[in-house]
């Protein structure tokens, strides 16, 4: 991994909680330069703690004992505005309004060094290392569907998508929403959820729709959950 760059932002506070959690996001900006800027700027009052350039630079840019402002209105398993006791990582990418594309190899490469450091130090488990569309889905696509969230859990560092012994548990609708709510989503705005859900766990499809893949996705991943909290 190369040498991480300080490059402070003023737009931090204190926490008001452990670090239990990791958020991906893309800058979804014309480019990194555009993005620096913006989470230098002190008017835009928003920031990260770490940026993670196309040609694998990691900037420093909020130390991890402060809070940075990375996620706004967020939710995830009971903790509103997870801010206070999340890590933000700022993945430079124009997203979908300037351009979507994969994410570079350099970056990957810098990104898994970067993230399995903060896993350590904080013992985030993996189910806790979700994106920024996981967290505010009626608001955001980042880090989106073409990120490589395979790779990660190769290395422990993510939830793996289920492939094996899936079985349609048939829920309905309603049913599919609460064990959403379950697993960790925001689920009163049903489409945004759902196809949060789908950009994370079934990127190939994402259409809003409840479907007995879904279900079954989604039933193995609350199985294997219990199953690990058992052991």
């Amino acid at each position: 991994m190369a040498d991480i760059i300080d490059r402070p932002s003023p737009n931090f506070d204190a926490r008001d909680s452990d670090i239990s959690m990791v958020v991906l996001h893309y800058t979804g900006m014309v480019d990194a330069e555009a993005a620096i800027a913006r989470l230098c700027d002190p008017d835009a009052g928003v920031s990260c703690h770490y940026l993670v350039d196309e040609d694998g630079q990691v900037l420093r840019m909020v130390a991890e004992e402060n809070r940075a402002w990375h996620a706004g209105l967020s939710y995830w398993r009971g903790v509103r505005a997870v801010n206070g006791c999340s890590i933000g990582i700022e993945i430079v990418n124009p997203g979908h309004e300037f351009g979507y594309r994969p994410f570079t190899e350099p970056q990957m490469e810098a990104l898994l060094p970067l993230l399995a450091g903060i896993v350590e130090r904080h013992n985030v488990p993996p189910d806790n290392v979700v994106g920024h569309s996981d967290v505010a889905p009626g608001r955001k696509q980042d880090p989106g569907e073409l990120f490589d969230w395979a790779r990660l859990a190769k290395h422990g560092l993510a939830i793996a998508r289920p492939t094996r012994g899936l079985v349609d548990p048939h829920w309905t609708d309603g049913g599919f929403l609460l064990a959403l709510e379950r697993w960790g989503y925001d689920v009163h705005e049903a489409l945004p959820a759902i196809t949060a859900f789908q950009r994370r766990f079934r990127p190939e499809l994402i259409d809003g729709e409840v479907d007995g893949e879904c279900r079954a996705i989604l039933l193995q991943l609350l199985l294997d959950r219990e199953r690990g909290a058992s052991i």
